[in-house]
């Protein structure tokens, strides 16, 4: 099954592992040894999860001799930081509306305990 690009992101990131490999790869190449060492887990496994990130297009890997080091690749992170602006913006203009009538009760329950007293 083929998803979109968005969708193989958003599929990427939801494994906690994956997204530790990803901070991993944002201080500079690794190889899938080094992604490894902090993970109890079999190379293969890790090996898997390297292949989602391929796909997603989150990582690529380069030859240099015997070593196939893992780079970060940006771009489906700035498409999804794209798509989530959206929203963004629609609650922040939503929690700007709340303040402002949060702020309003508080006025008038200031002037009601003015007159009260």
């Amino acid at each position: 099954m083929s998803l979109d690009p968005l969708s193989n992101t958003l599929f990427a990131l939801a494994d906690p592992t994956r997204r530790a490999i990803l901070a991993r790869l944002a201080r500079g190449e690794a190889t899938v040894n080094e992604l490894a060492a902090p993970f109890e887990m079999s190379l293969p496994a890790v090996s898997k999860h390297l292949k989602v990130l391929e796909r997603a297009k989150l990582i690529s890997r380069s030859r240099n001799a015997q070593w196939r080091p893992c780079r970060l690749e940006p771009a489906p992170l700035k498409t999804l930081d794209g798509w989530l602006g959206d929203y963004r913006l629609l609650w922040e203009h939503r929690l700007d509306r709340l303040e402002d009538y949060l702020a309003t009760l508080q006025i008038e329950r200031d002037t009601k305990e003015e007159r009260n007293d």
